[in-house]
């Protein structure tokens, strides 16, 4: 029997838009334009996407795992709280990953806002703990950078 582990890591990463920062931040609360750069990924088949931006809403995505990947045909589910809002300024959300039925981490999320004189400034940390079989720090950065180039796309269509 495996002896239950956890890894804890906390990473920033931050970014820069030529977008305003309303414009950025409303990626972030609008329900189409969030699905379009968070859960609309070519890689995974989205299956359900939900959002109630409030403190203390939830938001549900669930994508399935394509042939050829790691997990082919697994069930990628991210369930999320709200935990504070500040307009045009933050974001704090706190989330579980599962693959399969099987939770994979628990992290604390922040978005910190910043107006620039040429555009925006996303700040984004997170704080996790990954479980047995998780993805692992490096992997889950890297998630949110493929993300976050994501939403780079999105603002500047």
């Amino acid at each position: 029997m495996q002896k239950p582990t956890v890894t804890h890591a906390t990473f920033t990463i931050e970014r820069h838009y030529p977008a305003p920062l309303d414009r950025l931040y409303r990626a972030f609360t609008d329900p189409a334009m969030k699905r379009d750069w968070f859960a609309g990924g070519k890689s995974s088949t989205l299956e359900e996407f939900t959002m109630d931006f409030r403190p203390g809403g939830h938001d549900y995505t669930r994508t399935r795992f394509p042939p050829g990947s790691p997990f082919p045909g697994a069930a990628l589910e991210n369930h999320t709280v709200y935990q504070d809002i500040v307009g045009n300024q933050r974001i704090v959300l706190a989330y579980t990953m599962s693959v399969a039925g099987r939770r994979i981490s628990a992290s604390l999320a922040t978005f910190e806002f910043f107006a620039s004189h040429d555009g925006s400034t996303l700040l984004f940390t997170e704080q996790a703990a990954f479980f047995e079989g998780a993805d692992g720090p490096a992997m889950r950065e890297d998630g949110w950078n493929q993300l976050l180039n994501s939403l780079a796309a999105h603002l500047a269509a």
